[in-house]
């Protein structure tokens, strides 16, 4: 066998390849997901290789395999990383067995590890409005800082959509901004008073930002270089606005996210409008929100039912 035969992909890895070319663009699965799976079962077939020398088929895996590779995993990664490797076999063999690759699917019979599931970071309201307006001024840099803060806490929408609008994508007329979402899924979001304030000040002078011949020049919010904005920088843009404006150091994007959805449902928003409105594709996705706004609700019941008063003066 020459060296240059030794270098050839394996049928696995050949079948992997299929598979994420279908999930870009069959499925139109987010780059992350892409880049995440693609990771996992590179992962797997590095293991196989080790414990079974020689050519690796997809069906040369079965689930001694996989859990043998499982078991190595779970003494060094969190629960929350092995579930999404087990999620990578699973679809990987969903889509040979679609596909007549294979005739058994040896993922089938995985368990997902228990994942203790975080309660989201969320903001009350005062703490909401002190981060938002925590920059301020008249520089271009803060003017572009200040419209982002009101678009991700007033629209919900998502670090990396934010980065990806075009100034063509918003509507300040209509009061409303088209988003692409997950999977190239496009959604409509309202624009609120504040937001559609600050995104005026910032167009007037957004030009200012554009570089000649930068080839994301119809990027909504432009970086010092003049290129599209990423998000890295929203994301320590906005822990210095938590710091600043509510002296916290654990806001981010996505937080700012969850507040909105939360406070929307404090103020009695139907979960189906939040559901369009953050672009879930399940609803159990966002049904977990009532579980914050119900801490909420027994907090201030706590706080201000006579029932609950009554019972705390007879405890102390």
């Amino acid at each position: 066998m020459s060296p240059r035969d030794a270098e050839a992909p394996s049928a696995f890895e050949r079948a992997v390849d299929g598979f994420l070319n279908a999930l870009t663009h069959e499925r139109r699965a987010s780059s992350n997901t892409v880049k995440a799976y693609k990771k996992d079962l590179e992962q797997l077939a590095a293991f196989a290789k080790e414990k079974r020398p020689g050519p690796l088929e997809p069906s040369g895996v079965d689930v001694l395999l996989l859990r043998g590779w499982l078991g190595t995993l779970a003494r060094t990664h969190e629960a929350s990383s092995v579930a999404r490797k087990i999620s990578a076999v699973r679809a990987l063999y969903r889509y040979l067995r679609k596909t007549d690759q294979v005739k058994i699917d040896p993922a089938r019979s995985l368990s997902l590890p228990k994942v203790a599931r975080k309660m989201p970071t969320v903001l009350n309201v005062d703490a909401a409005r002190e981060v938002v307006t925590a920059i301020g001024g008249e520089r271009e840099v803060e003017k572009r800082d200040r419209a982002m803060l009101e678009l991700l806490y007033g629209s919900g929408i998502r670090v990396g959509e934010l980065v990806a609008l075009d100034v063509a994508d918003i509507d300040l007329r209509e009061r409303e901004a088209r988003v692409f979402g997950k999977g190239k899924k496009q959604r409509v979001v309202p624009l609120g008073g504040p937001t559609i304030e600050a995104l005026t000040e910032y167009l007037a002078v957004r030009s200012t930002l554009v570089k000649e011949g930068s080839a994301d020049a119809q990027a909504l919010f432009l970086g010092a270089r003049g290129g599209r904005i990423h998000p890295r920088v929203v994301g320590a843009m906005v822990k210095r606005a938590g710091a600043l404006g509510a002296g916290r150091s654990d806001v981010h994007p996505h937080a700012l996210r969850h507040t909105c959805a939360t406070h929307m449902l404090d103020g009695g928003a139907e979960l189906r409008s939040i559901q369009e409105l953050l672009g879930h594709e399940s609803l159990a996705t966002t049904q977990r929100y009532t579980h914050v706004s119900m801490e909420h609700i027994l907090k201030v019941y706590d706080l201000a039912h006579p029932l609950a008063t009554t019972r705390a003066r007879a405890k102390s």
